[in-house]
């Protein structure tokens, strides 16, 4: 497993522990009492440093190169029964977007997020979770066909940003966004999206309207990242953990300006440290909200929608 700087501790209590092991395999030496006390001591650890990261650090977790992404979740929650559609008719099939129908306990879903790669060649294929204009108007034709069969939508976002390579721009990259926000603000099926990685500038908001806007506890949204933010206002990404701080990007700091509607839980240690329970929790969470909102009608959705995100930003001075 891959540890951060400040999991350090955890990763040296991780390697008493399989010390230990190996001692007790090898002497035939009862050491249950000592891995009790161990295991103890990791998770007051975890819990020290979990429930205290800065928003670096969560920016960092977020990235974290073994957390989980869009398919794994995708796969997970519908136990493979998942069909992935591909191409948006008009110049190619777009990898760092990926979209489809899978079925979560009988209730048929259209899932949409971008993707990135597990290893150095997938992330090159999957263009580092980078979408080109393509890949935004592949995730609108899937939209459509959803609306068409009244299916719900669930939108995973984790992306470092659109693609911004001189031929996304040739080929309308801020059209294709723009005409995702319009159109999703207008669609009469159930939309849930949520931000399961990194959720940066236009990239993220193109999938990103939504009926209910979810964040898991260890991610960030933010129209910049503190990187980028770093060199534009000191010349240098050296102060990053200053713009991170500065840029308000985590979960509680959405919420608490309501710009999303709630946040998932992480397990203690993160997302990428125990899998199957983070995926059993967004399971539950897609499946709750579809629920809820399917109780609306279309029209009263699409106005609780369009209210929403025109809420938003608004400053009322006495």
């Amino acid at each position: 497993m891959t540890f951060l700087d400040f999991e350090k501790p955890i990763s040296e209590i991780l390697d008493q522990i399989e010390k230990v092991k190996q001692v007790a395999e090898k002497g035939k030496v009862d050491v249950s009492k000592t891995i009790i006390d161990l295991e103890n001591k990791l998770k007051e650890k975890r819990t020290e440093i979990y429930e205290n990261l800065t928003a670096w650090q969560r920016v960092q977790l977020s990235r974290h190169p073994e957390r989980p992404y869009t398919l794994d979740y995708i796969k997970a929650i519908t136990n493979n029964n998942f069909i992935e559609l591909h191409g948006d008719r008009s110049v190619k099939d777009d990898k760092a977007m990926v979209g489809g129908f899978g079925e979560i306990d009988d209730q048929t879903v259209m899932f949409i997020g971008q993707q990135k790669g597990n290893n150095t060649k997938m992330r090159q294929f999957r263009n580092f979770g980078m979408p080109n204009p393509e890949g935004y108007r592949k995730a609108l034709r899937l939209m459509r066909l959803a609306e068409k069969f009244n299916k719900p939508i669930v939108t995973f976002i984790d992306t470092p940003g659109a693609y911004p390579g001189l031929e996304a721009e040739e080929r309308g990259q801020g059209e294709a966004i723009a005409r995702n926000l319009l159109e999703m603000s207008q669609l009469t099926v159930p939309v849930i999206c949520i931000i399961i990685g990194e959720g940066a500038s236009g990239g993220a908001l193109g999938i990103g309207v939504g009926d209910k806007v979810l964040m898991l506890e260890n991610t960030w949204y933010s129209v910049i990242s503190p990187e980028s933010c770093s060199s534009i206002l000191w010349r240098s990404w050296d102060f990053k953990e200053k713009a991170a701080e500065a840029l308000k990007l985590t979960a509680n700091d959405m919420l608490k300006n309501s710009l999303i509607d709630g946040i998932i839980k992480e397990p203690l240690g993160g997302a990428h440290t125990f899998p199957d329970e983070m995926y059993k929790t967004v399971k539950e969470e897609v499946l709750k909200n579809i629920k809820s909102l399917s109780k609306q009608s279309a029209e009263k959705r699409i106005e609780n929608r369009i209210e929403k995100f025109c809420a938003m930003g608004v400053i009322v001075e006495s």
